[in-house]
């Protein structure tokens, strides 16, 4: 009995060790990475003419500031979430379809998250499976899945853009890619619920029952907080940051314009009828709402009908992925989770959507 207090502080503290030893902050890394973007908005002003500090400042650093507030707001959710006992409840509101994949509450908890910031859930998944609550199956197949509450996170937006520009043209535009992500979902959690192994601890999980005291959870959670978040911060960082300027610099010079016509030329020439040029191209060049203000006009002026219309903007959809990904996507994959994790979750799941896509579309196409 006089060896049990020992021994169990011995414990304590190696545990205590371990967690410092995980949570420090490497000088090297940090000292690269400042180093790598330094360089890249030097660079950018040297040789881009069109770049200056007011352009820089707005189009560069209030969005990465912006991305970094969102993953900083992940990671402290996911303590709280954690330590308030709110994990159980807000996976009970999809309970059934988590259970059913063997994906536990907290995948149902940052599914729910992903309805208001997919940032923000990625960092809770994150989170997470750096504690080991889930594994590495369940993170990749919940940032799958995610990609259901995402399509809703945009679509008050988009929507009422493109329904006035191309009417019923535009409606099945986002009939069928609704149905591509829900083939998509169904798809994961029939996976997950084949090849994985039901959560352990699920259970005990299912029944803790939230905390009598809220102070203590706080204090608890506040504690966490300020022992995990900054580290991980600076850790995401690391990559976030440079990989997000030279992505903004390599767009300043036009790479990413010159990609999306090349690509936009030769698929249309191939696949696409000829009308649907302007389409495809002004979708690449001008975004979003342009493609659909062009798909609108050829289709009142009778260029195009419905079917061709659906058909180019699809095609489109999904031409621009590559380059989208790598524009948008890929500093904050590689950030949130690590190079060689953000890379595959990124590739995989794009690759999933665009295969979906086609599913659809070619139904859509030989059977309507």
């Amino acid at each position: 009995m006089k060896t049990a207090l020992p021994i169990t502080g011995l414990l304590f503290s190696q545990k205590n060790n371990m967690i410092r030893k995980k949570n420090k902050i490497k000088p090297w890394p940090v000292i690269l990475s400042l180093i790598l973007s330094i360089a890249a908005i030097v660079w950018g002003i040297i040789s881009i003419d069109k770049i200056n500090f007011e352009i820089i400042s707005k189009n560069l650093f209030w969005p990465l500031g912006r991305l970094m507030f969102f993953i900083g707001i992940g990671l402290a959710a996911g303590q709280i979430i954690e330590a308030a006992g709110w994990t159980r409840k807000l996976g009970l509101i999809f309970r059934p379809f988590f259970k059913f994949g063997n994906l536990g509450n907290r995948c149902g908890a940052a599914f729910v998250t992903a309805f208001i910031s997919g940032v923000s859930a990625n960092a809770m998944l994150l989170d997470f499976f750096k504690d080991k609550k889930i594994t590495r199956k369940q993170l990749f197949l919940s940032n799958f899945i995610n990609q259901l509450p995402a399509y809703f996170l945009h679509l008050p937006t988009t929507f009422f853009i493109v329904i006035p520009l191309t009417g019923w043209a535009g409606a099945l535009y986002f009939i069928i890619t609704f149905l591509a992500a829900i083939l998509r979902t169904v798809f994961f959690l029939l996976y997950a619920h084949l090849y994985l192994p039901a959560p352990k601890g699920e259970k005990e999980v299912l029944e803790i029952k939230p905390p009598d005291s809220s102070t203590k959870s706080i204090k608890y959670a506040s504690r966490e907080i300020g022992k995990k978040l900054p580290p991980r911060i600076i850790n995401i960082g690391i990559y976030v940051v440079p990989i997000y300027i030279i992505v903004f610099t390599l767009n300043s010079m036009g790479l990413f314009d010159l990609a999306r016509k090349w690509m936009a030329g030769y698929v249309v020439t191939s696949f696409i009828p000829v009308e649907s040029l302007s389409i495809v191209i002004l979708s690449f060049a001008a975004e979003f709402t342009s493609g659909f203000a062009a798909a609108g006009a050829l289709l009142d002026a009778g260029l195009l009908t419905t079917r061709q219309t659906v058909l180019a903007l699809i095609l489109g959809n999904i031409i621009a992925f590559p380059i989208r990904a790598l524009r948008h996507q890929l500093p904050r994959y590689i950030g949130i989770f690590s190079p060689k994790t953000g890379t595959q979750l990124l590739i995989m799941g794009q690759g999933f959507r665009v295969l979906s896509l086609i599913v659809v579309l070619l139904l859509y196409y030989f059977l309507i």
